[in-house]
């Protein structure tokens, strides 16, 4: 809509994103002004305390109405609507995570292209064949291999679908012509294109329609030298390398007390270096932290994952993170904590990519074991 700029980038107040000049970045405030910051605790609360399979599915549904109610408060804002119906935009390049998007892009009358930041067994439809005899659906955590059991839990877990009823309400209050009739899957199915932040290295066999595209692997790249300070720590650890620790950019620190107590004892067990992304003014008074680990505030996972001397990489279970561990063939160690998590480390298991350890059941000696385990199958930095 910009002449000069051509690109506009529509994202929350809260976020500062260095772009380019030929790119204008315009808030949304869905913060403060709508008195939604009461919300964020309770967002923190579904996303760090989520170490139980049991609690996936409610939790993601309570955070589907949270969802909804911030979709309510944007359509219902009429001078913003009206100013984007002005922007006269050629196209839209949106989020498919969250139904709100489609259901704006419908009211603007604009065409747009969905761009799915996980695997292609997302949370709702998305406008791919996907029979549940055969396809885990998300949150079941099951592989494509399913027994008669196995179905049956994918046929329950199916029924995610119902999320679209939360959205439903709010698209009937704000599109004049009412809720499509097919539902989220037929907003879905309006999408020029269908682009999905994965790769057929971590995906099972799935049936893929002419108009989706899979670009998994955008932040991989050969890696760069590392600092001299952190070349010289993990040069102290010799032949038997360093692992690279992080549970994702939203959780920094562990705050579940076992489990943390845990992972320093395992730790303190190897001859490994542990580099682990942890917030350091966090860490609690009464854990020694064992002299074979260093705490950083960031890490460049990428660099660190090209080094020679990578062994394993112990992470959340997050796309980008096993999409990086993938291309610099390093074993991954999956410890999920919420949401797609869990799934995502279920594949990589599968694939042979590496070993997963369920947060509420982690031990010391199950932690040792399993490192150790992942260090000297090399089939595991073969993909099996």
């Amino acid at each position: 809509s910009y002449s000069n700029m051509g690109i506009v980038f529509w994202t929350f107040s809260l976020l500062a994103l260095p772009l380019t000049h030929s790119a204008k970045i315009l808030t949304v405030c869905l913060i403060g002004e709508w008195g939604l910051l009461k919300t964020i605790p309770l967002m923190t609360k579904i996303f760090t305390v989520i170490v139980r399979v049991s609690n996936n599915f409610n939790d993601f549904l309570n955070f589907m109405e949270h969802l909804s109610f911030q979709c309510d408060k944007l359509l219902g804002d009429k001078e913003m609507i009206t100013f984007l119906q002005r922007e006269n935009y050629n196209i839209i390049i949106l989020d498919a995570f969250n139904p709100c998007s489609f259901i704006l892009a419908h009211k603007l009358g604009v065409s747009y292209i969905a761009f799915y930041p996980g695997t292609l067994n997302g949370p709702l439809s998305i406008a791919l064949p996907s029979p549940v005899s055969y396809i885990p659906v998300f949150g079941s955590q099951l592989s494509h291999h399913m027994d008669l059991w196995g179905r049956a839990k994918n046929l329950f877990f199916s029924l995610l679908e119902i999320v679209w009823l939360k959205f439903k309400e709010v698209a009937e209050r704000h599109l004049e012509s009412g809720p499509p009739p097919g539902g989220l899957n037929e907003l879905h199915q309006g999408a020029e294109l269908w682009a999905f932040n994965t790769d057929f290295s971590l995906e099972f066999p799935q049936p893929l329609m002419p108009y989706t595209v899979l670009v998994g692997g955008l932040l991989n790249k050969p890696a760069k030298p590392l600092e001299q300070d952190m070349e010289l720590w993990i040069s102290s650890f010799g032949e038997a390398g360093f692992i690279i620790v992080t549970l994702g950019s939203m959780i920094s620190s562990v705050s579940v007390a076992p489990l943390l107590v845990e992972l320093v004892a395992g730790f303190s067990m190897i001859p490994q270096g542990v580099l682990w992304r942890y917030d350091s003014h966090r860490w609690p008074s009464h854990v020694d932290r064992p002299i074979n680990v260093r705490l950083v505030d960031w890490l460049p996972i990428n660099d660190l994952l090209g080094h020679k001397k990578a062994r394993v990489f112990i992470t959340h279970g997050g796309q980008n993170s096993l999409l990086q561990a993938v291309y610099h063939a390093v074993p991954v160690l999956g410890i999920p904590l919420f949401g797609d998590q869990f799934d995502n480390v279920v594949r990589a298991e599968t694939k042979g990519l590496g070993l997963s350890i369920n947060p509420t059941h982690i031990t010391r000696e199950l932690l040792n074991t399993t490192i150790q385990t992942l260090i000297q199958d090399t089939g595991y930095a073969d993909g099996k």
